[in-house]
Protein backbone atom coordinates (compact mmCIF):
# COMPACT_ATOMS: atom_id res chain seq x y z
CA UNK A 1 0.00 0.00 0.00
CA UNK A 2 1.35 3.44 -0.73
CA UNK A 3 1.10 6.61 1.27
CA UNK A 4 1.21 7.09 4.96
CA UNK A 5 0.03 4.37 7.30
CA UNK A 6 -1.58 4.81 9.70
CA UNK A 7 1.45 4.30 11.89
CA UNK A 8 3.54 6.16 9.93
CA UNK A 9 1.23 9.58 9.65
CA UNK A 10 2.73 11.67 11.51
CA UNK A 11 6.50 10.71 10.10
CA UNK A 12 6.28 12.26 6.46
CA UNK A 13 4.24 14.34 4.01
CA UNK A 14 1.68 16.91 4.72
CA UNK A 15 2.65 17.57 8.45
CA UNK A 16 6.41 16.29 8.60
CA UNK A 17 7.85 19.84 8.81
CA UNK A 18 5.93 19.97 11.94
CA UNK A 19 6.07 17.08 13.80
CA UNK A 20 9.46 16.20 13.39
CA UNK A 21 10.25 18.63 16.31
CA UNK A 22 7.81 18.38 18.60
CA UNK A 23 8.44 14.84 19.75
CA UNK A 24 11.49 15.75 21.00
CA UNK A 25 10.05 18.77 22.38
CA UNK A 26 7.32 16.82 23.98
CA UNK A 27 9.75 14.14 25.71
CA UNK A 28 12.35 16.97 26.90
CA UNK A 29 9.53 18.81 28.52
CA UNK A 30 8.10 16.06 30.62
CA UNK A 31 11.10 15.53 32.58
CA UNK A 32 10.59 15.20 36.38
CA UNK A 33 11.75 18.31 39.47
CA UNK A 34 12.85 16.04 41.98
CA UNK A 35 13.56 17.56 45.23
CA UNK A 36 11.46 20.62 44.97
CA UNK A 37 10.07 22.65 47.60
CA UNK A 38 11.21 19.82 49.90
CA UNK A 39 8.91 17.44 48.10
CA UNK A 40 10.58 14.44 46.45
CA UNK A 41 9.02 13.40 43.24
CA UNK A 42 7.31 16.35 42.29
CA UNK A 43 6.66 16.98 38.80
CA UNK A 44 6.17 20.57 37.53
CA UNK A 45 5.49 21.55 34.26
CA UNK A 46 4.74 24.71 32.51
CA UNK A 47 3.12 24.93 29.67
CA UNK A 48 4.03 27.96 28.49
CA UNK A 49 8.08 27.70 29.22
CA UNK A 50 10.39 25.33 29.99
CA UNK A 51 11.70 22.94 32.92
CA UNK A 52 14.16 25.75 33.53
CA UNK A 53 10.71 27.45 34.74
CA UNK A 54 9.60 24.59 36.87
CA UNK A 55 10.35 25.75 40.72
CA UNK A 56 8.61 29.60 39.85
CA UNK A 57 5.62 27.73 38.36
CA UNK A 58 5.20 25.44 41.70
CA UNK A 59 4.52 28.39 43.45
CA UNK A 60 1.08 29.22 41.38
CA UNK A 61 -2.04 27.30 41.73
CA UNK A 62 -5.19 27.68 43.10
CA UNK A 63 -4.09 25.77 46.57
CA UNK A 64 -3.10 27.81 49.52
CA UNK A 65 0.55 26.52 50.77
CA UNK A 66 -0.43 25.11 53.95
CA UNK A 67 -3.80 22.98 51.53
CA UNK A 68 -1.41 22.27 49.53
CA UNK A 69 1.50 20.86 51.51
CA UNK A 70 -1.15 19.29 53.68
CA UNK A 71 -2.68 17.47 50.56
CA UNK A 72 0.65 16.42 49.14
CA UNK A 73 1.78 14.67 52.38
CA UNK A 74 -1.88 12.60 52.14
CA UNK A 75 -1.85 11.86 48.52
CA UNK A 76 1.68 10.30 48.65
CA UNK A 77 0.73 7.18 49.62
CA UNK A 78 -1.66 7.00 46.62
CA UNK A 79 1.05 7.61 43.83
CA UNK A 80 0.64 5.17 40.80
CA UNK A 81 -2.91 3.97 42.35
CA UNK A 82 -6.65 4.65 40.23
CA UNK A 83 -7.96 7.11 42.59
CA UNK A 84 -11.21 7.56 40.54
CA UNK A 85 -13.19 7.39 43.39
CA UNK A 86 -10.99 6.70 46.43
CA UNK A 87 -10.26 10.27 47.78
CA UNK A 88 -12.02 12.89 49.14
CA UNK A 89 -11.33 16.48 47.83
CA UNK A 90 -12.44 20.31 48.74
CA UNK A 91 -14.68 21.37 47.01
CA UNK A 92 -13.14 24.80 45.89
CA UNK A 93 -11.60 22.87 43.45
CA UNK A 94 -14.59 21.47 42.17
CA UNK A 95 -17.09 23.33 39.26
CA UNK A 96 -20.84 23.13 39.60
CA UNK A 97 -21.50 20.07 37.21
CA UNK A 98 -21.50 16.33 37.23
CA UNK A 99 -19.96 14.44 35.25
CA UNK A 100 -23.25 13.40 33.66
CA UNK A 101 -23.65 16.88 32.38
CA UNK A 102 -20.00 16.83 31.21
CA UNK A 103 -21.24 14.12 28.80
CA UNK A 104 -23.71 16.04 27.53
CA UNK A 105 -21.36 18.64 26.64
CA UNK A 106 -20.85 16.08 23.39
CA UNK A 107 -23.81 17.61 22.14
CA UNK A 108 -23.09 21.23 21.49
CA UNK A 109 -22.08 21.02 17.96
CA UNK A 110 -23.89 17.72 17.47
CA UNK A 111 -25.38 19.80 13.73
CA UNK A 112 -22.37 18.50 12.81
CA UNK A 113 -23.50 14.85 13.04
CA UNK A 114 -26.55 16.32 10.81
CA UNK A 115 -24.17 17.10 8.03
CA UNK A 116 -22.71 13.77 8.46
CA UNK A 117 -26.23 11.78 8.45
CA UNK A 118 -27.30 13.87 5.37
CA UNK A 119 -23.60 13.56 3.54
CA UNK A 120 -23.44 11.49 0.67
CA UNK A 121 -19.23 11.17 0.43
CA UNK A 122 -18.51 8.34 2.72
CA UNK A 123 -14.76 10.12 3.35
CA UNK A 124 -16.44 13.96 4.14
CA UNK A 125 -19.02 12.09 6.26
CA UNK A 126 -15.66 10.80 8.65
CA UNK A 127 -14.26 14.52 9.03
CA UNK A 128 -18.08 15.71 9.95
CA UNK A 129 -18.03 12.73 12.49
CA UNK A 130 -14.38 13.03 13.45
CA UNK A 131 -14.17 17.05 14.13
CA UNK A 132 -17.28 16.54 16.05
CA UNK A 133 -15.68 14.44 18.67
CA UNK A 134 -12.91 16.86 18.30
CA UNK A 135 -14.82 20.24 19.56
CA UNK A 136 -15.67 18.95 22.94
CA UNK A 137 -12.15 19.59 23.71
CA UNK A 138 -12.35 23.07 24.11
CA UNK A 139 -14.72 22.21 26.98
CA UNK A 140 -12.79 18.91 28.19
CA UNK A 141 -9.93 21.43 29.35
CA UNK A 142 -11.27 22.81 32.31
CA UNK A 143 -9.14 22.38 35.14
CA UNK A 144 -11.86 22.16 37.73
CA UNK A 145 -13.13 19.07 38.95
CA UNK A 146 -17.01 18.07 38.22
CA UNK A 147 -18.60 16.12 41.00
CA UNK A 148 -18.58 12.35 41.03
CA UNK A 149 -22.61 10.84 40.16
CA UNK A 150 -24.53 9.48 43.05
CA UNK A 151 -25.68 6.06 42.23
CA UNK A 152 -29.11 6.68 40.55
CA UNK A 153 -28.09 9.69 39.75
CA UNK A 154 -29.75 10.88 36.43
CA UNK A 155 -29.05 14.02 33.67
CA UNK A 156 -32.21 15.06 30.87
CA UNK A 157 -31.66 17.61 28.25
CA UNK A 158 -33.82 18.97 25.19
CA UNK A 159 -34.20 22.28 23.90
CA UNK A 160 -30.70 21.70 21.99
CA UNK A 161 -30.62 20.88 17.75
CA UNK A 162 -34.07 18.44 18.38
CA UNK A 163 -32.23 15.91 20.59
CA UNK A 164 -33.54 14.51 23.56
CA UNK A 165 -30.76 13.46 26.04
CA UNK A 166 -30.69 11.08 29.19
CA UNK A 167 -27.32 10.10 31.39
CA UNK A 168 -27.32 7.52 34.21
CA UNK A 169 -25.03 6.49 36.71
CA UNK A 170 -25.21 2.91 36.61
CA UNK A 171 -22.63 1.54 39.01
CA UNK A 172 -20.67 3.18 41.80
CA UNK A 173 -17.70 0.73 42.28
CA UNK A 174 -16.51 0.71 39.41
CA UNK A 175 -17.81 4.27 38.81
CA UNK A 176 -19.91 4.08 35.58
CA UNK A 177 -22.18 6.28 33.52
CA UNK A 178 -24.39 5.91 30.21
CA UNK A 179 -25.82 8.38 27.73
CA UNK A 180 -28.19 8.25 25.31
CA UNK A 181 -29.09 10.62 22.32
CA UNK A 182 -30.86 11.03 19.78
CA UNK A 183 -32.64 13.49 17.14
CA UNK A 184 -33.84 12.68 13.94
CA UNK A 185 -30.47 12.50 12.08
CA UNK A 186 -28.56 9.94 14.96
CA UNK A 187 -28.45 8.00 17.86
CA UNK A 188 -25.27 8.60 20.40
CA UNK A 189 -24.87 5.60 22.78
CA UNK A 190 -21.81 5.38 25.43
CA UNK A 191 -21.27 3.68 28.18
CA UNK A 192 -18.23 5.16 30.22
CA UNK A 193 -15.72 3.95 32.81
CA UNK A 194 -13.00 5.90 33.64
CA UNK A 195 -9.79 4.63 34.78
CA UNK A 196 -6.96 7.08 36.12
CA UNK A 197 -3.61 6.39 37.47
CA UNK A 198 -1.91 9.33 40.19
CA UNK A 199 1.50 10.27 39.28
CA UNK A 200 2.02 12.66 42.17
CA UNK A 201 1.61 16.57 40.97
CA UNK A 202 -0.17 14.59 37.41
CA UNK A 203 -2.65 12.60 36.87
CA UNK A 204 -3.32 10.64 33.67
CA UNK A 205 -6.88 9.44 32.71
CA UNK A 206 -7.90 6.63 30.54
CA UNK A 207 -11.36 7.09 28.77
CA UNK A 208 -12.05 3.14 29.37
CA UNK A 209 -15.67 3.47 27.29
CA UNK A 210 -18.04 2.50 24.35
CA UNK A 211 -18.87 5.22 21.94
CA UNK A 212 -21.25 4.73 18.99
CA UNK A 213 -23.14 7.08 16.64
CA UNK A 214 -25.47 5.48 14.28
CA UNK A 215 -26.53 7.49 11.28
CA UNK A 216 -29.61 7.02 10.90
CA UNK A 217 -30.65 7.70 7.05
CA UNK A 218 -27.91 4.79 5.83
CA UNK A 219 -27.77 2.81 9.05
CA UNK A 220 -23.99 3.57 9.01
CA UNK A 221 -22.55 2.52 12.62
CA UNK A 222 -19.69 4.84 14.00
CA UNK A 223 -17.29 3.70 17.16
CA UNK A 224 -15.04 6.43 18.93
CA UNK A 225 -11.84 5.42 20.32
CA UNK A 226 -10.45 8.77 22.13
CA UNK A 227 -6.64 9.85 22.91
CA UNK A 228 -6.02 9.54 27.27
CA UNK A 229 -5.80 12.69 28.87
CA UNK A 230 -3.42 13.64 31.34
CA UNK A 231 -4.12 16.75 34.13
CA UNK A 232 -0.80 18.15 34.91
CA UNK A 233 -0.22 20.19 37.72
CA UNK A 234 -2.16 18.86 39.98
CA UNK A 235 -1.38 20.23 43.59
CA UNK A 236 1.72 22.66 42.89
CA UNK A 237 1.68 24.95 39.98
CA UNK A 238 -1.40 25.99 37.19
CA UNK A 239 -3.38 23.08 36.46
CA UNK A 240 -3.59 22.35 32.69
CA UNK A 241 -5.01 19.82 30.64
CA UNK A 242 -3.08 18.04 27.62
CA UNK A 243 -4.69 14.96 25.17
CA UNK A 244 -1.55 13.72 23.65
CA UNK A 245 -2.14 10.43 21.57
CA UNK A 246 -4.40 8.76 18.60
CA UNK A 247 -8.38 9.17 18.07
CA UNK A 248 -9.57 7.03 15.92
CA UNK A 249 -13.31 6.89 14.74
CA UNK A 250 -13.98 3.66 12.73
CA UNK A 251 -16.92 3.14 10.56
CA UNK A 252 -17.79 -0.27 11.26
CA UNK A 253 -20.38 -0.59 8.33
CA UNK A 254 -17.50 -0.06 5.40
CA UNK A 255 -14.31 -0.36 7.53
CA UNK A 256 -13.61 3.59 6.42
CA UNK A 257 -11.66 4.86 9.27
CA UNK A 258 -10.12 8.45 10.23
CA UNK A 259 -6.69 8.34 12.54
CA UNK A 260 -6.29 12.27 14.19
CA UNK A 261 -3.29 12.48 16.20
CA UNK A 262 -3.03 15.20 19.06
CA UNK A 263 0.38 16.38 19.28
CA UNK A 264 1.72 16.57 23.47
CA UNK A 265 2.37 20.17 24.68
CA UNK A 266 6.36 20.87 23.96
CA UNK A 267 8.81 23.72 25.42
CA UNK A 268 7.00 26.89 25.65
CA UNK A 269 3.67 25.55 24.56
CA UNK A 270 5.23 24.18 21.02
CA UNK A 271 2.49 21.66 19.26
CA UNK A 272 0.00 22.40 21.99
CA UNK A 273 -3.47 22.21 20.89
CA UNK A 274 -2.44 20.74 17.19
CA UNK A 275 -4.40 17.91 15.66
CA UNK A 276 -3.22 16.15 12.59
CA UNK A 277 -4.26 12.96 10.55
CA UNK A 278 -6.00 11.32 7.81
CA UNK A 279 -9.26 9.45 7.01
CA UNK A 280 -8.65 6.45 5.42
CA UNK A 281 -10.82 3.92 2.98
CA UNK A 282 -11.29 0.44 3.88
CA UNK A 283 -7.95 -0.19 2.02
CA UNK A 284 -5.94 1.80 4.47
CA UNK A 285 -5.60 4.52 1.73
CA UNK A 286 -5.53 8.18 2.66
CA UNK A 287 -8.47 10.26 1.04
CA UNK A 288 -8.73 13.00 3.47
CA UNK A 289 -5.92 14.76 5.43
CA UNK A 290 -7.18 16.92 8.49
CA UNK A 291 -5.33 19.77 10.27
CA UNK A 292 -6.65 22.12 13.21
CA UNK A 293 -6.53 22.87 16.58
CA UNK A 294 -8.84 21.26 19.21
CA UNK A 295 -9.52 24.67 20.71
CA UNK A 296 -9.96 26.86 17.80
CA UNK A 297 -11.20 24.98 14.35
CA UNK A 298 -10.40 21.71 11.69
CA UNK A 299 -9.97 21.37 8.38
CA UNK A 300 -10.16 19.14 5.59
CA UNK A 301 -8.88 18.67 2.10
CA UNK A 302 -8.86 15.57 -0.06
CA UNK A 303 -5.54 13.99 -0.69
CA UNK A 304 -3.53 11.42 -2.82
CA UNK A 305 -2.52 7.87 -1.86
CA UNK A 306 0.97 9.72 -0.84
CA UNK A 307 -0.68 12.05 1.82
CA UNK A 308 -0.68 15.36 -0.24
CA UNK A 309 -2.97 17.82 -1.00
CA UNK A 310 -4.83 17.12 -4.26
CA UNK A 311 -3.81 19.39 -7.17
CA UNK A 312 -6.56 21.86 -7.55
CA UNK A 313 -8.71 21.74 -4.11
CA UNK A 314 -7.99 24.03 -1.07
CA UNK A 315 -7.71 23.22 2.75
CA UNK A 316 -11.48 24.43 4.34
CA UNK A 317 -12.71 24.89 7.77
CA UNK A 318 -15.39 22.41 8.84
CA UNK A 319 -15.53 23.35 12.42
CA UNK A 320 -14.85 26.62 14.16
CA UNK A 321 -15.18 27.28 17.75
CA UNK A 322 -18.28 29.56 19.16
CA UNK A 323 -17.91 32.44 20.83
CA UNK A 324 -17.35 32.01 24.93
CA UNK A 325 -17.82 34.28 27.63
CA UNK A 326 -14.76 36.29 28.72
CA UNK A 327 -13.51 36.09 32.15
CA UNK A 328 -15.88 33.13 33.07
CA UNK A 329 -15.25 32.03 36.93
CA UNK A 330 -14.91 28.17 36.21
CA UNK A 331 -14.42 28.53 32.22
CA UNK A 332 -17.89 27.63 30.70
CA UNK A 333 -18.94 27.91 27.36
CA UNK A 334 -21.69 29.40 26.72
CA UNK A 335 -23.36 26.12 26.22
CA UNK A 336 -22.10 24.66 29.96
CA UNK A 337 -24.35 27.66 31.18
CA UNK A 338 -27.49 26.51 29.13
CA UNK A 339 -26.90 22.63 30.29
CA UNK A 340 -26.62 23.51 33.80
CA UNK A 341 -29.37 26.02 33.63
CA UNK A 342 -33.18 24.54 34.15
CA UNK A 343 -33.93 25.58 30.39
CA UNK A 344 -32.60 22.99 29.04
CA UNK A 345 -34.68 20.48 30.93
CA UNK A 346 -37.53 18.66 29.94
CA UNK A 347 -41.23 19.10 31.33
CA UNK A 348 -41.48 17.04 34.34
CA UNK A 349 -38.20 16.17 34.43
CA UNK A 350 -36.96 13.26 37.01
CA UNK A 351 -35.97 14.34 40.86
CA UNK A 352 -32.61 12.40 40.02
CA UNK A 353 -31.39 14.94 37.91
CA UNK A 354 -28.13 16.72 38.23
CA UNK A 355 -29.76 20.03 38.28
CA UNK A 356 -30.98 19.54 41.67
CA UNK A 357 -27.79 18.18 43.77
CA UNK A 358 -27.73 20.92 46.85
CA UNK A 359 -24.37 20.76 46.43
CA UNK A 360 -23.77 21.51 42.98
CA UNK A 361 -26.57 24.14 43.47
CA UNK A 362 -24.35 25.37 46.70
CA UNK A 363 -21.54 26.10 44.56
CA UNK A 364 -22.78 27.77 42.23
CA UNK A 365 -24.10 30.18 44.18
CA UNK A 366 -20.62 30.80 45.94
CA UNK A 367 -21.42 29.09 49.32
CA UNK A 368 -18.25 26.64 49.69
CA UNK A 369 -18.98 25.81 53.24
CA UNK A 370 -22.78 24.56 52.48
CA UNK A 371 -21.65 22.73 49.08
CA UNK A 372 -19.08 20.62 50.96
CA UNK A 373 -21.34 20.16 54.01
CA UNK A 374 -24.43 18.89 51.35
CA UNK A 375 -21.65 17.34 49.18
CA UNK A 376 -20.64 14.64 52.64
CA UNK A 377 -24.34 13.96 53.06
CA UNK A 378 -25.23 13.14 49.77
CA UNK A 379 -21.95 10.60 49.93
CA UNK A 380 -22.29 9.75 53.15
CA UNK A 381 -26.71 8.40 52.36
CA UNK A 382 -25.08 6.63 49.40
CA UNK A 383 -23.05 4.79 51.30
CA UNK A 384 -26.24 3.92 53.94
CA UNK A 385 -28.03 2.86 50.89
CA UNK A 386 -24.78 0.50 49.76
CA UNK A 387 -25.55 -1.12 53.23
CA UNK A 388 -28.88 -1.26 53.18
CA UNK A 389 -28.68 -3.32 49.75
CA UNK A 390 -26.39 -5.58 51.17
CA UNK A 391 -28.39 -6.48 54.21
CA UNK A 392 -31.28 -6.91 51.91
CA UNK A 393 -28.97 -8.88 49.16
CA UNK A 394 -30.21 -6.88 46.55
CA UNK A 395 -28.44 -5.38 43.82
CA UNK A 396 -28.81 -1.87 42.32
CA UNK A 397 -30.86 -1.75 38.75
CA UNK A 398 -30.67 1.19 36.56
CA UNK A 399 -33.79 2.32 35.48
CA UNK A 400 -33.15 3.99 31.93
CA UNK A 401 -30.31 1.55 30.94
CA UNK A 402 -29.92 -2.54 31.15
CA UNK A 403 -26.26 -4.52 31.52
CA UNK A 404 -25.69 -6.84 28.72
CA UNK A 405 -23.90 -9.94 28.70
CA UNK A 406 -21.10 -8.01 26.23
CA UNK A 407 -17.69 -7.24 27.54
CA UNK A 408 -15.63 -5.27 24.60
CA UNK A 409 -12.05 -4.53 24.86
CA UNK A 410 -11.04 -1.30 25.21
CA UNK A 411 -6.83 -0.05 24.87
CA UNK A 412 -7.13 0.22 28.86
CA UNK A 413 -8.59 -2.52 29.85
CA UNK A 414 -11.86 -4.68 29.31
CA UNK A 415 -15.25 -2.98 29.52
CA UNK A 416 -18.81 -4.21 30.38
CA UNK A 417 -21.35 -2.43 28.14
CA UNK A 418 -24.99 -1.06 29.26
CA UNK A 419 -27.37 -0.31 26.66
CA UNK A 420 -30.55 2.11 26.31
CA UNK A 421 -33.76 0.24 27.15
CA UNK A 422 -35.69 3.02 25.48
CA UNK A 423 -38.08 2.95 28.69
CA UNK A 424 -36.88 6.55 29.11
CA UNK A 425 -38.27 7.31 25.24
CA UNK A 426 -42.06 5.64 26.58
CA UNK A 427 -41.88 7.85 29.88
CA UNK A 428 -40.85 11.36 28.25
CA UNK A 429 -43.64 10.48 25.03
CA UNK A 430 -46.28 9.79 27.97
CA UNK A 431 -45.46 13.14 29.29
CA UNK A 432 -45.12 15.01 26.58
CA UNK A 433 -48.74 13.65 25.08
CA UNK A 434 -50.09 15.17 28.34
CA UNK A 435 -52.27 17.97 28.79
CA UNK A 436 -51.41 18.82 32.31
CA UNK A 437 -50.02 21.78 32.58
CA UNK A 438 -48.69 21.71 36.53
CA UNK A 439 -46.16 24.65 37.14
CA UNK A 440 -43.94 23.33 39.53
CA UNK A 441 -41.05 25.61 41.38
CA UNK A 442 -37.76 23.58 40.48
CA UNK A 443 -36.42 24.93 43.56
CA UNK A 444 -38.93 23.08 45.74
CA UNK A 445 -37.76 19.44 44.16
CA UNK A 446 -35.53 17.48 46.49
CA UNK A 447 -32.82 16.07 44.66
CA UNK A 448 -33.86 12.32 44.86
CA UNK A 449 -31.47 9.10 43.40
CA UNK A 450 -32.55 6.92 46.22
CA UNK A 451 -33.20 3.39 46.22
CA UNK A 452 -34.34 3.79 49.42
CA UNK A 453 -37.32 5.73 50.92
CA UNK A 454 -35.39 6.57 54.75
CA UNK A 455 -32.19 5.08 55.05
CA UNK A 456 -30.56 6.65 58.05
CA UNK A 457 -26.78 7.49 57.06
CA UNK A 458 -25.61 6.80 60.35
Amino acid sequence: MSGPSKDEKTKGGFFAAMTSGLSVFGNAMHRSVGGMLGHEGVEVINPDGGKEDAEEEAHRGRWKQEERDSYWKMMQKYIGSDITSMVTLPVYIFEPMTMLQKMAELMEYSHLLDLADECEDPYLRLVYATSWAISVYYAYQRTWKPFNPILGETYEMVNHGGITFVAEQVSHHPPMSAAHGENEHFTYDVTSKLKTKFLGNSLDVYPVGRTRVTLKRDGVVLDLVPPPTKVNNLIFGRTWVDSPGDMIMTNLTTGDKAVLYFQPCGWFGAGRYEVDGYVYNAAEEPKMLMTGKWNESMNYQPCDMEGEPLPGTELKEVWHLADIPENDKFQYTYFAHKINSFDSAPKKFLASDSRLRPDRYALENGDLSKSGAEKSRLEERQRAEKREREAKEQKFTPRWFELTEEVTPTPWGDLEVYQYNSKYTQHRAAIDSSESVDVVDVKSIEFNPWQYGNVSAE
